[in-house]
C-alpha cells in the first residue's frame, strides 16, 4: 500500500472514529436514564480497560517474539513513565467524564457535543498562558468566535447558562488537561499501555464515587447494558484503537480536525435518534463555534505545526 492510499485510510479511520465519539453522546443520555451518571461512568470505563488492556497485552506479546524489543531491555509489560502517564491521565478522564455524564443529564447530547469540542480552543490558551508557548493570530481570532458561538447555542433570555452547559464546560476544561497530560507521556511511553492503564485508574475512581454518592444495582445496570456496552468497548475500545491506527498514517493537524466532527456527529445523532431539535440560534452558535474549530486546526503560511 503507497503512502496516498495509507493517509486516506488513515482518514476514513479518524472519521469513523469522529462518528462512534459523536454518537456516543445519544448512548450516554439514553444511560442516564436507567443508570445513575457515576455508576454509568465506571460500568463503561471497566469495558474501556479490559478492551484496552487485552489490544495492550496481545500487542505486547507480539513485541516479545522480536528480538530487538528483548535485547532492548523493554522486558516489562509496563514502564513507570506508563504508569506514571497512566495514573495522572486516568485523573483528568475520570473528573473529566464525570462532569460530562451529569451535565448530560440536564442538556442535549448535541449542546454536549459542541461545548466539549471547546478543548480544541482552550488547548491552545493553556499552553499560551502555562507554557508559554507562541500562538498566531488566527488561533486568538478563532478563540474570539468560539466564545460568540457558545453564547449563542448556551445563553438563555436571562444571560445564563444552564446547569448542564456549566457542567460540559468544565468537561471541555478538563479534558484540555486531559489532552495536554497525553501528549506529555505519548512522548515517553506506550501510547495503548497508557490508555489501558488510565481507563482503570478511570475505573477506580469512579467506582468508588459511585459506591459513596449512589446505588448501583445490576437490575440498573442490565436495563442499559446496550448504552454501557457501546460506550464502553465501541466508544472507548474500538473508539480510542481506531485514533491510534489512523494517526500513523496521517498529519496531527487533518487528524484533529477530522476527531473533532465528533461534535457535528453528536447533533446528527441526537436529531435522529433521541429526535432533540435546537433552535435557529443554537443552530448559527454550533456552526460558528465549527468555524472556530476549523480555523484553530488549518495551516495557514508562516504557521508552525506546533501550534
Amino acid at each position: 500500500m503507497n503512502d496516498k492510499k495509507k493517509r486516506h485510510l488513515g482518514n476514513l479511520l479518524l472519521l469513523l472514529t469522529a462518528a462512534i465519539w459523536g454518537t456516543a453522546f445519544v448512548f450516554q443520555r439514553m444511560g442516564v436514564q436507567d443508570v445513575e451518571p457515576m455508576t454509568f461512568n465506571a460500568s463503561r470505563m471497566l469495558l474501556a480497560a479490559i478492551a484496552v488492556g487485552l489490544v495492550a497485552v496481545i500487542m505486547f506479546c507480539r513485541e516479545r517474539k522480536q528480538d530487538n524489543v528483548v535485547s532492548s531491555g523493554k522486558s516489562l509489560f509496563l514502564s513507570k513513565d506508563e504508569i506514571i502517564g497512566g495514573v495522572f491521565c486516568g485523573i483528568f478522564l475520570a473528573a473529566a467524564s464525570a462532569f460530562q455524564q451529569v451535565g448530560l443529564v440536564y442538556t442535549t447530547a448535541g449542546k454536549a457535543g459542541f461545548i466539549t469540542a471547546l478543548y480544541i480552543l482552550i488547548v491552545p490558551v493553556i499552553s499560551f498562558i502555562f507554557f508559554r508557548k507562541k500562538i498566531s493570530w488566527i488561533v486568538w481570532v478563532a478563540v474570539l468566535i468560539g466564545v460568540f458561538g457558545m453564547y449563542l447555542l448556551c445563553m438563555n433570555e436571562g444571560f445564563s447558562l444552564t446547569k448542564g452547559d456549566l457542567l460540559v464546560m468544565v468537561c471541555a476544561l478538563i479534558f484540555s488537561g486531559h489532552i495536554l497530560c497525553i501528549d506529555h507521556f505519548v512522548k515517553i511511553g506506550d501510547p495503548i499501555r497508557i490508555s489501558a492503564v488510565q481507563f482503570f485508574i478511570a475505573t477506580i475512581i469512579l467506582g468508588v464515587i459511585s459506591f459513596i454518592l449512589e446505588k448501583p444495582s445490576w437490575d440498573a445496570l442490565l436495563s442499559a447494558y446496550i448504552p454501557i456496552l457501546y460506550c464502553g468497548v465501541i466508544s472507548g475500545g474500538v473508539g480510542y484503537t481506531l485514533q491510534m491506527v489512523g494517526q500513523k498514517f496521517t498529519s496531527p493537524t487533518v487528524a484533529s480536525l477530522l476527531m473533532s466532527l465528533e461534535s457535528v456527529f453528536a447533533v446528527i445523532a441526537g436529531a435522529l435518534i433521541l429526535h432533540e431539535s435546537m433552535t435557529i440560534k443554537e443552530l448559527i452558535g454550533c456552526i460558528i463555534m465549527f468555524i472556530a474549530i476549523i480555523l484553530v486546526q488549518i495551516p495557514l503560511p508562516g504557521r508552525k505545526e506546533s501550534e
